[in-house]
């Protein structure tokens, strides 16, 4: 069900972000979609991803701006039926979007949760770096 992680990270800059993330730590760029998401690898199957500060979310660097996302290998209807199952409650409705879907939840003390299925036909980032965002 759960093939991978996801520790998102909300930024105020999303270029200083990126260039600390990237030249300074030197994880490698995976993915980036303008200045809405980022994602680095971490390795050992950590992907970091890089959000803008939003009034939906703790500021940056306070306690809360940072949530979890788990990458699933099966079709998200199936894993939110599980859980669902389990008694977990499904924050809305499924959102589908360009790099995959996402259902969101919440662990027993409210923090934020989400589950993404991959969309497999994500452009690798050297392809798309050179156009400047997808």
């Amino acid at each position: 069900m759960i093939s991978g992680g996801n520790a998102t990270v909300f930024v105020s800059n999303m270029d200083r972000a990126v260039q600390f993330y990237t030249e300074v730590l030197g994880l490698k760029l995976t993915n980036r979609f303008g200045n809405d998401w980022v994602t680095v690898e971490a390795g050992k199957g950590l992907t970091v991803g890089l959000h803008p500060a939003s009034p939906k979310y703790p500021v940056p660097g306070t306690k809360g701006a940072i949530m979890l996302g788990l990458e699933i290998d099966e079709p998200i209807e199936n894993v939110v039926a599980r859980l669902s199952g389990k008694g977990v409650q499904i924050k809305g409705a499924i959102v589908r979007d360009q790099p995959g879907s996402f259902a969101h939840l919440e662990d027993p003390d409210g923090n934020e949760i989400y589950l993404w299925e991959v969309n497999r036909q994500v452009v690798p980032a050297t392809e798309f770096a050179h156009a400047g965002t997808v």
